[in-house]
């Protein structure tokens, strides 16, 4: 009897022990990222019969079984999903706010109705040098936001395409990474600490991978993990200890595509997908401010070359060249600029050709072509603004829901710590209550 009570106890004593370094080491990683709250899992430790005991129980005391993490699949899988839908929605309202800042930045359209006050201005007094002076450094200045609005345009673009090649890089470093935790995963013993901090491992690699990709995972009873990009029916990125290479590849005309091994890959969440649809309104955009200044190229253009200037000569092209990034003035002096019709004489005080050149820049509706560009652009900074706001209280509700399960509280931790030093106390009691009877038994020989 002494016996025994001296193994309970020494049991007892041990699980105690294993406890309260468990609930240590969660009360020291509280604030560490990726951990899990971990507890130790128990197990009645009894033999069945002994000499003289014949269909009995000899009692035993406890076996500590290993390790558990109060990990769940599920709200795991809704935190990398949310978290994705998230990542994607805010790369794209970022990429659309640098748009919107190159246009407004740019301030084409103030300088291009700037232009337009400046003709009706000279209409009044065609012959007037500083009038003519001014409408041609109005133009001038317009060619230059037309040409700073398309260069803003290609930093955006620029940047972004940057940022996802690294986003790339990231994603084929932590694939990497994990085919190393899989192959450790399937060497290592369920229950030991070891194993669990792979696993904690491999679950942060999964969410860092899901920061820039909507991921698939399947799980194996090894625990170890099998993800596609693209949904459950895209190519492998990890398969045991192999992985496929991510790979970005870049249009004419800025926009990007991935492939994954050899397969093309759809992005439908996370940060990579969210750039490139944000290059996508990027081009679109440029092609946008493109038809823009090519259409008051062509339009000016026309009307100019077909009246006559303050000397009478033939009006020469306002202005050169093609698209946002092109266009320049072509006209040296304000005396250029053919106000009068065709044929008129020197210093003609006759505005037709001007008024032509105002009432073909109406037709055309340059000005609201412009307007138009910046109010689309901003409807849809401010739509998606709305989208990713809600997207994010979503993704943090899943996080929040997923730590509530799997987090640490410190103050349940604490209660613990006095849970399991009483139990170890009272352990270490049961030991000493079996050396006093031993001793006593001892002592009757």
């Amino acid at each position: 009897m002494a016996s025994d009570l001296f193994t309970i106890g020494t049991s007892g004593v041990r699980a105690a022990r294993a406890a309260l370094d468990v609930t240590a080491q969660n009360i020291a990683n509280a604030s560490t990222q990726g951990y899990v709250r971990r507890s130790v899992r128990l197990s009645e430790l009894a033999a069945a019969g002994g000499w003289n005991r014949v269909a009995d129980l000899s009692l035993s005391g406890v076996r500590v079984d290993g390790i558990a993490r109060n990990a769940d699949l599920f709200r795991q899988a809704e935190v990398r999903r949310t978290s994705a839908d998230a990542g994607r929605a805010g790369a794209e309202l970022t990429g659309l706010q640098n748009i919107e800042s190159a246009l407004e930045q740019a301030r084409f359209y103030p300088a291009l109705t700037s232009f337009e006050a400046s003709l009706r201005r000279l209409s009044a007094n065609p012959v007037d040098p500083s009038l003519r002076t001014a409408v041609l450094e109005d133009a001038r200045t317009l060619t230059r936001t037309f040409t700073m609005a398309a260069g803003g345009l290609a930093e955006a673009g620029s940047s972004l395409r940057f940022e996802a090649a690294d986003g790339v890089t990231q994603v084929n470093l932590a694939a990497g990474e994990l085919a190393r935790v899989n192959l450790q995963l399937a060497r290592s013993q369920p229950g030991t600490s070891d194993h669990v901090s792979l696993l904690d491992h491999r679950d942060t690699l999964l969410q860092r991978i899901a920061d820039h990709a909507d991921v698939s995972t399947s799980f194996a009873a090894n625990q170890t993990v099998e993800v596609r990009l693209g949904g459950s029916a895209g190519p492998q990125l990890v398969s045991g200890g192999s992985t496929a290479p991510l790979a970005m590849t870049t249009a004419a005309d800025g926009t990007i595509g991935f492939t994954l091994g050899a397969a093309p890959l759809a992005l439908a969440g996370g940060a990579l997908a969210g750039k490139a649809q944000a290059l996508g309104a990027i081009a679109s955009t440029q092609t946008a401010l493109d038809g823009i200044a090519d259409s008051l190229i062509t339009t000016a253009n026309a009307v100019q070359t077909g009246g006559a200037a303050l000397d009478g000569t033939p009006g020469q092209p306002l202005f050169a060249g093609s698209g946002a990034a092109g266009i320049s003035l072509a006209l040296a002096s304000g005396a250029q600029i053919a106000t009068a019709p065709a044929g008129a004489g020197a210093n003609s005080r006759d505005p037709a050709n001007l008024d032509a050149l105002r009432a073909a820049l109406t037709s055309t509706d340059i000005a609201g072509q412009a307007s138009g560009l910046l109010f689309t652009t901003s409807s849809a900074v401010a739509g998606h603004k709305t989208t990713s706001a809600a997207l994010s209280t979503i993704a943090n509700a899943a996080q929040v829901s997923l730590d509530s399960q799997a987090g640490v509280d410190l103050d349940e931790e604490a209660v613990n710590l006095v849970r399991y030093q009483q139990a170890f106390q009272a352990s270490g009691k049961a030991i000493q209550v079996a050396s006093t009877l031993f001793d006593t038994l001892l002592a009757l020989r």
